[in-house]
């Protein structure tokens, strides 16, 4: 019996612990997501299916309407474009509402960018409504931002991994053990929302969104 109850608790932690792909074109389809300043669509490329979010002024989300996310490890495929200051695509998590979460996007037009101190500018973390980019940056030089390791390409499709844990979050890009971005989280607010996320001006596709929650 004993063993039993071994064998049944093992796999139970291990379902909970498990990887959980989110079909974001189900999720579209099931009208299971929120859209805040945005116009979604769904494009196909091959048999794949691709999430995009149009460029337009302000800040966008589409909120996940059926997933809470505390901690875990947030996994997808984003691509932007290589134009100054119109491509910064990420994702939003601890959300309570449209103008109060935590975020962390890429700036790509930044990867392999001439200027050094721009390079520096590649991956971000912001909490809103208090501490967007700016003042971060003002008060917190490079720490809240950072160059990504290893370097792709500005419109090259990329692996994002967010490790999220009560107190902090670090990013990987490109499946590397090298940590690109590491950082406190600025609120323990308790917010349980998550969001795929563009900025102002900005558009963003996404695919193999994945949440593995601890």
């Amino acid at each position: 019996m004993k063993r039993i109850l071994a064998v049944c608790l093992f796999c139970l932690v291990t379902h909970l612990s498990s990887a959980q792909k989110i079909s974001l074109l189900k999720s579209y389809e099931a009208k299971q997501l929120e859209i805040v300043n945005r116009e979604p669509s769904i494009v196909n490329n091959g048999n794949e299916p691709i999430f995009r979010l149009n460029e337009q002024p302000g800040g966008g989300l589409a909120w996940l309407k059926d997933q809470v996310f505390t901690t875990g490890t947030i996994s997808f495929d984003v691509k932007g474009r290589d134009v100054q200051q119109k491509s910064f695509v990420g994702v939003a998590f601890q959300g309570i509402n449209d103008t109060t979460y935590d975020a962390i996007y890429l700036r790509p037009f930044n990867f392999n960018a001439a200027e050094p101190i721009r390079r520096l500018r590649a991956v971000q973390y912001i909490s809103l409504p208090e501490n967007d980019w700016e003042p971060l940056r003002e008060k917190f030089p490079n720490v809240y931002e950072n160059a990504v390791t290893p370097v792709p390409n500005a419109t090259d499709w990329v692996h994002v991994d967010i490790v999220v844990t009560e107190t902090g979050a670090t990013v990987y890009i490109n499946h590397s053990k090298t940590a690109s971005l590491k950082v406190t989280l600025l609120q323990q607010r308790g917010g349980k929302r998550i969001a795929l996320w563009v900025g102002n001006n900005s558009d963003g596709e996404w695919r193999n969104f994945e949440l593995k929650k601890n």
